[in-house]
C-alpha cells in the first residue's frame, strides 16, 4: 500500500544533534526530552536511538550521542517507555496526580517532580522505607508550576526529613530563554541561584532556547527537547545554522494535475484565483494530517527539488500548490513539506508558529518510518 503522507526519522540525525548538544555543554548531564511521543518523532524509537538499554542505572555517557536521562510530560508517557523496555532513568516533568500514580512511579523506577504543596503530602502518604526519586521545581518567574522561592526552605526540610527519599535535584523552566537579550531571563538564573546558593543537589534550569542562547543556564544538567530534531529554538536561526541535521523528512504525494485558466478559483472559500493559465497540482495532505489549515497562499513546498507554493486553502485531506514551473510533474511524484533542503522553520513562519506545533501536531494518520 503507498502511504498518502509520510514522515522518515533520521535517527543518526537525532544522534548527531545530541553529539552537537554536549559540544556546547561538555560539563553538563543531559536529560533528552521526549515528550509528545519525541515531538512527533517516536519516543520509543528515539530512546532506544539515544540509550545503550543493556544500562538501567544512573551513568555518564559512554558515547556522546547517548543521553544520561529521558524526560516526559507525564506518567503515562514513561509506562508506554517502561513497556518497550525502556530502563534508562525517566523524569516525570508534571509529576503525579494521584496516590495510585505515585505508586506506580515508585514501581517503575521513576523520578518525579514535585512542584506543588499538595504532591508532597501525596508523598508523605507512604509507608517508611518507599524510596522516591524527586526533582523539586522551583517557580522563579514564569508563574506556571514551582514552589514560590520563599517556601523552598520548609520543602527542603521536609524532604530532609525521610531518610528514604533521594533528592535527584532542583528545576526552574524560563519563560523567554529565545529573546536573547531578555533581562527576565537573567532574573530567573539569578533568582535560582540564589535561592539554592547553600543547598546541596544538582541544578538543572536550560531547555533548547536556554542551552543555547544563555550559557550561564547551563547547569549540572541540560534538558534538550527541539535541538534534538534538528530544529532552531531562536527566532531568526534554523537548525542547520546552528550546525544541526533535521531529523523529519515530511512527504506527501501528487494526487491528480489540472490546468486551470487565468481568474479561476481554486479550492474551498475561492480564497485564491489564478494569477495567469496554471497547472495545478492537488496533494495527499491536509489538516486531518497535522498541515495546519491557517497556512497562507505561497507557503512553500518542493517538487523535484524546486519550489511549489501552495495555492488556496488547506482542506482536511488534500491541498493545492502551483507546479507551472514544473512541468516534469506526474501523479505519484514526492511532495516534501519539510526536511533538509526546506527547513521545518519555514513552514512554522509562515504559519505564525513554532516548529515544536508543526512536529507536535501530526497525526496518526501519518506513516512514521525509519529507514
Amino acid at each position: 500500500m503507498i502511504p498518502r503522507v509520510t514522515a522518515s526519522i533520521d535517527l543518526d540525525a537525532i544522534r548527531h544533534n545530541l553529539t552537537r548538544i554536549r559540544q556546547w555543554t561538555p560539563d553538563s548531564r543531559v536529560m533528552a526530552v521526549i515528550k509528545a511521543d519525541a515531538y512527533g518523532h517516536g519516543a520509543v524509537q528515539v530512546a532506544r536511538a539515544l540509550r545503550d538499554l543493556r544500562s538501567e542505572s544512573d551513568f555518564a555517557g559512554r558515547h556522546p550521542w547517548e543521553a544520561d536521562a529521558f524526560a516526559v510530560a507525564c506518567l503515562e508517557e514513561a509506562l508506554r517507555l517502561r513497556e518497550a523496555r525502556v530502563y534508562a532513568p525517566i523524569v516525570v516533568l508534571e509529576g503525579v496526580l494521584s496516590l495510585e500514580e505515585l505508586r506506580l512511579c515508585l514501581h517503575h523506577e521513576l523520578q518525579i517532580v514535585v512542584h506543588d504543596d499538595w504532591q508532597l503530602a501525596l508523598l508523605e502518604q507512604l509507608p517508611r522505607g518507599a524510596r522516591a526519586r524527586l526533582w523539586i521545581k522551583i517557580d522563579t518567574g514564569m508563574h506556571r508550576l514551582g514552589f514560590e522561592p520563599e517556601k523552598v526552605a520548609a520543602v527542603h526540610e521536609r524532604i530532609l526529613a525521610r531518610r528514604d527519599w533521594q533528592l535527584c535535584g532542583w528545576m526552574t523552566h524560563l519563560a523567554r530563554a529565545d529573546e536573547t537579550d531578555s533581562a527576565a531571563t537573567q532574573a530567573q538564573i539569578d533568582c535560582f541561584d540564589a535561592v539554592l546558593a547553600d543547598r546541596p543537589g544538582a541544578r538543572t534550569i536550560a531547555n533548547s532556547a536556554g542551552l543555547v542562547a544563555w550559557p550561564q543556564a547551563r547547569a549540572d544538567w541540560v534538558r534538550p527537547g527541539l535541538l534534538l530534531y534538528g530544529a532552531s529554538p531562536l527566532s531568526g536561526r534554523t537548525g542547520a545554522e546552528l550546525g544541526l541535521r533535521p531529523a523529519m523528512r515530511l512527504e506527501s504525494r501528487v494526487l491528480a494535475l489540472r490546468d486551470c485558466r487565468a481568474g479561476e478559483p481554486i479550492g474551498y472559500g475561492a480564497i485564491y484565483h489564478c494569477e495567469r493559465d496554471m497547472r495545478i497540482a492537488v496533494v495527499t495532505v491536509g489538516y486531518a494530517d497535522g498541515v495546519l489549515r491557517c497556512l497562507p497562499n505561497g507557503t512553500p513546498f518542493q517538487v523535484h527539488g524546486q519550489s511549489a507554493p501552495m495555492v488556496g486553502r488547506v482542506s482536511m485531506d488534500m491541498v493545492t500548490i502551483d507546479v507551472s514551473a514544473i512541468p516534469q510533474t506526474r501523479v505519484g511524484d514526492s511532495v516534501l513539506l519539510w526536511g533538509e533542503g526546506l527547513p521545518v522553520e519555514a513552514l512554522a513562519d509562515r504559519a505564525g508558529t513554532l516548529s515544536y506545533e508543526l512536529f507536535c501536531g501530526l497525526t496518526q494518520r501519518v506513516r512514521r518510518v525509519y529507514p
